[in-house]
């Protein structure tokens, strides 16, 4: 069974009250360098892969796309999407994005933002991601970057005698796989990949790679946010951009 945190009611609950809050790593760091990757929108077909409560969905519409579908396996997700964020040019379905059967549907621009790390088999999810783009078409992807994911412990920070930070520890990195861990609740499951294997499993699936950014916190968020510092020592996303191969060039 795929794993479906968001759906817990104390998960849900807390994660809600803190995107509301709008002082968080997504609006600091990980949304303004996810959009800074996305080209023009107009008129573009987009899929929304992982949309949570649909505020990228809106976001697309916002800028000129023709249609968006959202997708997210939350039921909790998908209702608040559809109360909050409701637009005819928007579509919601219920499904674990690997799962998700687009009835032959493509699309211009697919997205998805911190879910493809709750993933198992991302080769195949890529692969499928593929076969769903036009020709040219683009992939945006966020996901927790491999230096926070590699170690099995959840302590990353090496702390001194005074509490202050030291260093981060690095450990586990070429052991692919399941990493459990706790956030709000016990038992959140990502998944550790390495930056290779992020990559080369793109490639390998018919994508050409454009841009790969390590964000740091944006000049505005730091002084809402001061322990964003830590972005400069540590990233804690990766964002990887990555387009079509068009079949002329094989």
């Amino acid at each position: 069974m795929k794993q479906n945190i968001y759906d817990n009611p104390v998960f849900f609950k807390k994660y809600i009250a803190l995107r509301d809050s709008g002082i968080t790593y997504n609006d600091f760091v990980e949304q303004p360098a996810i959009k800074s990757l996305i080209s023009d929108l107009t008129n573009k077909s987009v899929l929304d892969l992982g949309c949570g409560t649909g505020h990228f969905s809106t976001y697309c519409i916002e800028n000129g796309a023709s249609r968006v579908l959202g997708v997210d396996i939350s039921k909790n997700m998908i209702d608040e999407a559809t109360k909050r964020n409701r637009h005819q040019r928007i579509e919601y379905i219920c499904s674990p994005i690997e799962d998700i059967s687009l009835a032959n549907q493509t699309f211009d621009v697919i997205v998805s933002s911190l879910a493809i790390h709750y993933v198992e088999n991302y080769t195949k999810l890529m692969k499928k991601i593929n076969s769903a783009l036009n020709e040219n078409g683009q992939f945006i992807f966020s996901t927790e970057h491999p230096l926070t994911t590699s170690r099995k412990g959840m302590n990353n920070w090496i702390l001194d005698e005074n509490g202050e930070k030291m260093h981060w520890a690095l450990d586990n990195y070429q052991e692919e796989g399941r990493r459990d861990h706790t956030w709000y609740v016990d038992g959140v499951v990502v998944y550790h990949r390495t930056i290779s294997t992020l990559i080369n499993t793109l490639i390998e699936s018919g994508f050409v790679l454009e841009q790969v950014i390590e964000p740091e916190a944006t000049v505005k968020g730091l002084p809402k946010l001061p322990k964003l510092i830590n972005e400069r020592r540590r990233p804690s996303f990766i964002i990887i951009k990555a387009k079509k191969q068009s079949q002329h060039n094989e």
